[in-house]
Formats: structure tokens, C-alpha cells, sequence
């Protein structure tokens, strides 16, 4: 079983857990764009996203073992503006859609419940030290490589609770 976390936002990640215990990942492909208002902002590129997943794909990928994704489903939160919100959510649904388009059965978690099982709370820099702990060899050695950190912690939760459930 390949175990494949995504944290949706625009600096998330997908990760992988490869059947030897080695990891892949990969960032959110993003494009930083110009606003009318003169200000650069990211947006996700939606064929990027593509490319990762494709990669992953039965059939064309680069090892035949079966897949199961885990996203992390996120939700408002109070003092978020409404703009980074709507970006969040449309990323969550091209993430979803192109998941459920390949066929990959498909968990959706909420932070609170995958960041109990590692002793987390809010604090991104906690999940870098921690994914570190558990994955010394993963690319995760920069604190702006929370995205990278949260989506292998949910990949491995998702081992964690599928083993444990069979």
C-alpha cells in the first residue's frame, strides 16, 4: 500500500509513504500572479497538480502497489479573510476532484482529529519537528516546509489508522 497525504493550501504538499517505509514529496504547484491592484498573489496550477497525481497513477506509475489519499478537509475559521478561504477551498476541490477522476479511494480528516494521534496542536513549526522525528530522511529541513511536514504526518496517520482498522 502506498499511504498519500495532501495538505490543500496553496504552501501545502502531497507526500507519499512507499510500502519500504521511503517518502516522496512534492509541493502545491503555485504561480505567482499580479493583481489589478498591483499586489502578487499565488494561485495553484491546476496542471501541475495534474502532473503530480499522474504520476502517482495506476498504470503509468513508477510502482504497481495499490493507493489510498488522505486530505486534510478544512473548514472557516474565525479571522480568516474571505479571500484566503475561498482559495483554500478551491484548492481542496481540484485536489478532490482530480483524486476521485484517477479512482483513489479517498479520506478526508480534519486537522484537529490527525494532529491528536502526534501530540499537535496549531503550531506549523511543531509538525516540521515532528514529521523530522518520524521521517529523518524526508526533505523537510526548512520551517517554511510545513505543507511538506503536515501532509506526510497525515499520510503516516492514515497508515496508522488503516492498519488498525483491518
Amino acid at each position: 500500500m502506498i499511504y498519500i497525504g495532501i495538505d490543500p493550501g496553496l504552501t501545502g504538499a502531497v507526500a507519499m509513504i512507499l510500502p519500504d517505509g521511503t517518502t516522496r514529496i512534492f509541493d502545491t504547484p503555485t504561480l505567482q500572479v499580479k493583481k489589478s491592484t498591483g499586489k502578487n498573489k499565488n494561485t495553484y496550477v491546476a496542471a501541475g497538480m495534474k502532473e503530480i497525481l499522474k504520476e502517482l497513477a495506476p498504470g503509468e506509475a513508477m510502482i504497481p502497489w495499490e493507493r489510498h489519499v488522505i486530505i486534510e478537509q478544512v473548514h472557516a475559521m474565525p479571522g480568516q479573510g474571505v479571500t484566503s478561504m475561498f482559495s483554500m477551498g478551491y484548492g481542496l476541490g481540484l485536489w478532490e476532484g482530480m483524486i476521485v477522476g484517477i479512482g483513489y479511494p479517498i479520506t478526508r480528516v480534519s486537522p484537529r482529529e490527525w494532529k491528536k494521534v502526534f501530540g499537535l496542536n496549531q503550531d506549523k513549526n511543531a509538525s516540521v519537528v515532528r514529521a523530522r522525528e518520524l521521517f529523518p530522511q524526508a526533505d523537510i529541513s526548512l520551517k517554511k516546509h510545513h505543507g511538506r511536514a503536515e501532509a506526510l504526518l497525515m499520510a503516516e496517520y492514515l497508515r496508522r489508522t488503516l492498519h488498525s482498522n483491518e
